[in-house]
């Protein structure tokens, strides 16, 4: 089974902007691909879990990660899915969270200085010392407004009374510009995100063919609530967060424990390592008890990849 499909059939595919290519990528050899993670909390929750597994499983096939956290872009941060503009936040509190975020997405990407080992790097280190005018002429160029205020994301804060703010409004080139800068410096060639990154994905799939005359890809992550309609990761009490501090270990686990009957084979292949074909006999035809035995089966695996074996047992 090649990468791609490997993705797909656990459940992390949405939207490609190019299968055929991709997949042909992908069989070539190793390739570079990243997330984006905002710094706009100390702490990751279990809705980054999504991004996060998908980096770890593409990297278990032999391909390199990169997760980018955003301490430059966290300075505007992005208006997709957003009903109105976000705090902004000060220099201080994004190099904090930015630290805690690292460790966190090091429990399951294995990060070093190795071939297909994985690297964290902050967007700060290109973004902060652009020269206006020049970043103005050597990469606005390649946008029209025309297409840009059709993204979803865009066209969703037009219609509303806050509007959009031309601060929210560069966000899209700005993250465009990460991906060309990654192309350029590490070779990434695949950048994934939720559904609601697909036009900020597409625009730097664009603007790497324009300035370097190359093929990227983008996927998206399908968002993902539970069988009753819950935005992942919510409950009751709050965000599930991967910071013990904030969710203990045992608040973690039963979290997982107490998933709904109908989710747990989607959980199994989503948040864990668990093979495909396991879990399908886990889950056919499986009565109470066995239901029962599997989501316990579900909550050691994702308790252990976050907090260890000892947390969990």
């Amino acid at each position: 089974m090649n990468a791609l499909d490997l993705l797909r059939r656990r459940g992390f595919v949405q939207d490609v902007t190019n299968e055929e290519g991709l997949a042909k990528a992908l069989a070539e050899g190793p390739l570079s691909y990243y997330v984006g993670f905002d710094p706009t909390a100390s702490s990751l929750h279990v809705g980054s879990l999504i991004p996060i597994m998908a980096m770890a499983h593409l990297q278990r096939q032999g391909h390199r990660p990169i997760a980018i956290v955003g301490g430059g872009t966290g300075h505007i941060g992005d208006p997709s899915g957003k009903t109105a503009e976000r705090r902004l936040m000060e220099k201080a509190e994004i190099e904090s969270n930015l630290d805690k975020l690292r460790e966190q997405i090091g429990r399951f990407v294995r990060l070093g200085d190795g071939a297909d080992d994985g690297v964290v790097l902050n967007n700060a280190d290109w973004l902060m010392s652009l020269g206006y005018i020049d970043f103005l002429r050597e990469i606005g160029r390649h946008f029209r407004v025309n297409v840009m205020i059709k993204a979803e994301g865009y066209r969703q804060r037009l219609e509303r009374e806050t509007g959009l703010s031309f601060l929210e409004f560069n966000y899209q080139v700005l993250q465009a510009y990460d991906f060309l800068v990654l192309n350029q410096r590490h070779g990434c060639r695949l950048q994934m995100g939720g559904s609601d990154q697909w036009g900020n994905i597409c625009a730097g799939v664009d603007l790497i063919r324009r300035v370097e005359s190359r093929e990227c890809f983008g996927i998206t992550f399908p968002l993902l609530t539970t069988a009753s309609g819950q935005k992942m990761g919510k409950t009751e009490s709050g965000a599930i967060w991967l910071d013990a501090a904030r969710t203990s270990p045992y608040e973690y686990f039963q979290f997982w424990r107490n998933t709904e009957d109908a989710d747990v084979g989607r959980f199994l292949n989503l948040f864990t390592f668990v093979d495909l074909e396991e879990i399908e006999s886990l889950t056919l035809d499986a009565d109470a008890a066995k239901l029962n035995a599997t989501k316990e089966r579900l909550a050691l695996e994702a308790t252990r990849l976050l907090h260890g074996a000892d947390a969990a047992d």
